[in-house]
C-alpha cells in the first residue's frame, strides 16, 4: 500500500524509509530527488533557540495536495511525497521532506524545487521563533517569494 502524499506531524521522520516507500513497486522509477530542510540555530543573524510550528489542519493538507497535483501536471513525475512537521522544533530538527520520483532526474529536480518553492511562500503554516530578545513570527524571505514567482510566470498558459 502507497503512503499519503501529504503528511503533517508532530513525529520526525526517516529519509530511507520514506524513500523506499516513495520506490516501492514501480520499476519506471529511474531517478528519486529528496529535499530534508533542518531548523537553523540563526535567522537574520539573530540566534534562534527553537521553532514553533502552527497549522490549520484539513486546510493545509488540502493546499499541499493542490500543489502536488500542479507538480503532476508541470513535470514528467510518477510520485510525490510531503512530510512537514508542527509543533515545537530545535535547531538541527528535521522540519520538512519533499520527495519526487519520476523516470528520468531532471523532472524530479524540477518538481522537487517547485514543492519546496510553494511550501516556503504559500503553504498555510505559522512559525515562530524564539530568540534571546523573545519571540517572533516568521514571514517569508524575499528570495523565497522571488524564487515562486519564477513557477508563476513560468505556468502553463501564463503570459
Amino acid at each position: 500500500m502507497s503512503a499519503a502524499r501529504v503528511l503533517i506531524t508532530a513525529d520526525d521522520f526517516n529519509l530511507a524509509d520514506e524513500v523506499a516507500r516513495l520506490r516501492a513497486g514501480d520499476a519506471r522509477v529511474g531517478a528519486v530527488c529528496a529535499f530534508v530542510g533542518t531548523v537553523r540555530d540563526r535567522n537574520d543573524g539573530v540566534g534562534v533557540a527553537s521553532l514553533e510550528l502552527e497549522h490549520y489542519p484539513g486546510m493545509t493538507e488540502k493546499a499541499i495536495e493542490a500543489m502536488i497535483d500542479e507538480a503532476h501536471r508541470r513535470f514528467d513525475i510518477l510520485a510525490a511525497r510531503v512530510i512537514h512537521r508542527i509543533g515545537l522544533l530545535q535547531p538541527q530538527d528535521q522540519i520538512v521532506l519533499v520527495a519526487v520520483t519520476s523516470p528520468h532526474r531532471g523532472e524530479s529536480f524540477q518538481a522537487c524545487e517547485f514543492l519546496m518553492d510553494y511550501l516556503k511562500t504559500q503553504a498555510p503554516f505559522w512559525k515562530k521563533e524564539q530568540t534571546p530578545a523573545g519571540a517572533r513570527w516568521v514571514d517569508a524571505r524575499q528570495s523565497d517569494d522571488e524564487a515562486m514567482k519564477r513557477w508563476q510566470e513560468s505556468r502553463p498558459g501564463a503570459g
